[in-house]
């Protein structure tokens, strides 16, 4: 009876009970334990003391060598905000599971500490070992496009010469990321536009999952100049309005208050029409 999920009248795990199970011996109680406290952005210590705990451990393995708690506790750490797991995330950026070292690099851009970068662009350039490659196809070596979007985020401008080849690599979503990071990157405005032009460009894929994750990346760039298009694309609205709210939250930054620019008013009008 310990590992029974204690539930709220309304139907939520308790923090309490969160922390006990993910500290437990039920392996599936364990890997939702890890989940709801990212999802309901619990940060009291007690929780992120067991999610780090969590980062290292060895008994939830599946058959081809994942592991699936630390995939989840790494998510809830990207989610907590809390910089004392940033040390953990780079740690386990060497894990062999691939899907492990996705979680931590999204993490890590999440946290937005540039303390990452090395180990970030050591793992770009393949200078890690005991890696595994990811077990479906492509079987890509590495989770590139996690690793290039938070080189782009964390301002790596260092990385620049790294990223730039991947602009031609053979999978889009990984050429989108590129493009992303280094508009970014990139000082000047108008040679970062040739970036966020792609970007553009690549919301006429034929690809669904590819066009929904260009919207995210347009999203996060804030590339005012795809407002139109993010409104056109075929998509669903909900992610077209996350979209054009980056593009908005950006132009607000260059904004004085209380006046709107008049691209934060185009892009209000854009979202008006979507609801």
């Amino acid at each position: 009876m310990d590992d029974l999920i204690e539930i709220h009248n309304d139907g939520q795990l308790t923090i309490e009970t969160a922390i006990a199970n993910l500290q437990g011996k039920d392996l599936g109680l364990r890997v939702y334990a890890a989940w709801w406290l990212g999802r309901f952005r619990v940060k009291t210590e007690a929780a992120i003391q067991v999610l780090i705990a969590a980062l290292s451990d060895d008994d939830d393995r599946t058959e081809g060598g994942g592991y699936p708690l630390r995939r989840n506790a790494a998510r809830a750490l990207g989610k907590l905000e809390q910089q004392e797991a940033v040390p953990h995330l780079v740690q386990v950026l060497h894990c062999t599971d691939f899907y492990v070292r996705e979680a931590a690099a999204q993490a890590l851009e999440q946290l937005g500490n540039p303390s990452a970068i090395p180990d970030l662009l050591r793992l770009l350039r393949g200078q890690t070992t005991g890696t595994l490659p990811a077990p479906e196809p492509p079987q890509l070596i590495q989770p590139f496009d996690a690793i290039i979007e938070a080189l782009g985020t964390l301002g790596a401008i260092e990385a620049v010469t790294d990223i730039t080849p991947f602009l031609d690599h053979g999978v889009p979503r990984i050429q989108y990321a590129t493009a992303r990071a280094l508009y970014q990157l990139t000082p000047e405005p108008e040679k970062a536009r040739k970036y966020g032009d792609l970007l553009i460009e690549a919301l006429s894929s034929e690809d669904l999952q590819l066009r929904r994750a260009v919207l995210a990346d347009l999203g996060a760039i804030g590339y005012l100049s795809a407002a139109e298009a993010i409104s056109a694309t075929l998509a669903e609205n909900s992610l077209k309005l996350i979209a054009l709210k980056g593009l908005l939250e950006k132009e607000l930054t260059q904004t004085t208050a209380p006046n709107l620019s008049d691209g934060a008013q185009q892009v209000m009008t854009l979202m008006d029409n979507l609801l």
